[in-house]
């Protein structure tokens, strides 16, 4: 499917042309089952070789054209392209797009290379699905969600627990009124790393040299100009100039299924907590993480991040009626004697090549995305707000007029839900 075939461009060729515009399915029988789409990869690291192998399983049901691989270790690139069997692959990614052949782009670089990556893709005309979180910063998210409108480019947000569709059967089932007035939810995102500590490689030695093929300044990009560290590019996760993460690397995950089954959007008030208690070993950011935000629909959200204690909690939404607990299978709902009120069993999973279908579908069909741009930037916001409460030690407050996070003790307290009126 070349650029020439956008549902945009065809519907608005059409339209001048005197012809009554086409419906998504009639565009997909004419464009859908015969034109390719065309896909690059920019990032060739663990997670952008689940990526590849992902499409490599998706090419023929799919139909899909895999056509280049990028990424700043040259050997890396090849061995992507290999892979997949590109004919393609390049050190520098803004070559990847100038191919024209490129109908959208996956970006699974570290974070803080999202934004310009997405954004530069855009301006080519790609689409594109971006590795969660969507951006590094809450500016930088804004602006993708800028771009995509004016640019009228599609951006998946590899957020793939989006396409089980548990947590839009439960919104809609609390939508109707299942669980009463909701007031709370919890999850967690817990594991038990190994000495090495979280997001740290065993073994990896510190005085590595860097690959004689691998642009280290092109891995930095606008991050600070510092020699090659190993430690900085095989373990980015542990530094906030290239991640938010656990809030932003994990918690993304969670938040998501609660926001989709809650019709959550921006936070009111957020506050972050935890510490590097664990793994004193240099990273500046928490090796173990929990975070609790209020929402204007008058509930909190707990999120909890042990990276030292693998033991769960229950992942739920209390009501007044009764509360929603997710399961492997889907989700149950039990009233306050534990009666059963409802049960779903999920369609769909957990799963990239679900999620890139999805894509693939919304670019021939128009299907709606699982996990859309805007979706992805609330998420984002509510994420980089409890990191930065975490770093000034102050619960924070969503602006939204200023569209900016402040001092939560800067604004009047509010504590009735949106749309309600505080009694006479």
């Amino acid at each position: 499917m070349s650029h020439r075939f956008s549902r945009r461009n065809f519907l608005a060729a059409a339209a001048g042309a005197g012809a009554i515009a086409m419906s998504a399915r009639s565009y997909a029988r004419i464009l859908g089952a015969n034109d390719r789409i065309g896909v690059g990869l920019i990032g060739a690291g663990d997670i952008g070789n689940e990526h590849l192998d992902a499409l490599k399983s998706l090419a023929v049901p799919d139909n899909l054209n895999l056509v280049a691989v990028a990424d700043c270790w040259t050997k890396r690139a090849e061995e992507g392209a290999a892979k997949i069997n590109a004919p393609h692959s390049m050190q520098d990614y803004r070559k990847l797009l100038d191919l024209n052949e490129i109908d959208y782009v996956t970006v699974a670089s570290p974070e803080h290379q999202h934004a310009p990556m997405v954004l530069n893709a855009m301006d080519a005309g790609k689409h594109v699905y971006c590795e969660k979180p969507l951006a590094h910063t809450i500016s930088e998210g804004f602006d993708i969600c800028d771009k995509s409108k004016t640019a009228g480019r599609a951006v998946q947000v590899g957020v793939q627990g989006m396409s089980d569709d548990s947590y839009a059967s439960a919104g809609e089932a609390i939508r109707k009124g299942l669980l009463g007035r909701v007031v709370e939810a919890q999850i967690e995102y817990v594991r038990r790393y190994g000495e090495q500590g979280f997001c740290r490689e065993p073994g990896l030695d510190g005085s590595m040299p860097k690959p004689d093929d691998l642009d280290w300044g092109m891995w930095l990009g606008k991050a600070p100009k510092v020699p090659w560290n190993p430690h900085h590019y095989f373990e980015w996760r542990c530094y906030s100039n290239y991640s938010g993460g656990i809030a932003t690397d994990l918690f993304t995950h969670r938040l998501a299924r609660i926001m989709k089954a809650c019709d959550l959007t921006y936070p009111r008030r957020v506050a972050g907590m935890g510490g590097i208690w664990h793994w004193p070993d240099g990273r500046d950011l928490p090796d173990n993480f929990e975070m609790l935000c209020e929402y204007p629909r008058g509930m909190t959200v707990h999120v909890l991040g042990t990276m030292s204690n693998r033991h769960p909690i229950e992942h739920c939404i209390r009501g007044y009626r009764g509360t929603l607990t997710f399961t492997e299978e889907g989700w149950v709902a039990r009233d306050k004697d534990d009666k059963i009120l409802a049960e779903h069993k999920k369609k769909g999973a957990e799963d990239l090549g679900l999620h890139h279908s999805n894509l693939h579908n919304h670019l021939r069909s128009g299907e709606p995305l699982n996990c859309p741009v805007d979706f992805a930037v609330w998420a984002l916001v509510t994420l980089c707000m409890a990191n930065e409460s975490w770093r000034t030690g102050r619960m924070l407050a969503w602006d939204a007029e200023k569209k900016a996070a402040v001092p939560a003790d800067t604004v009047p307290l509010n504590p009735f839900p949106e749309g309600t009126a505080a009694p006479a």
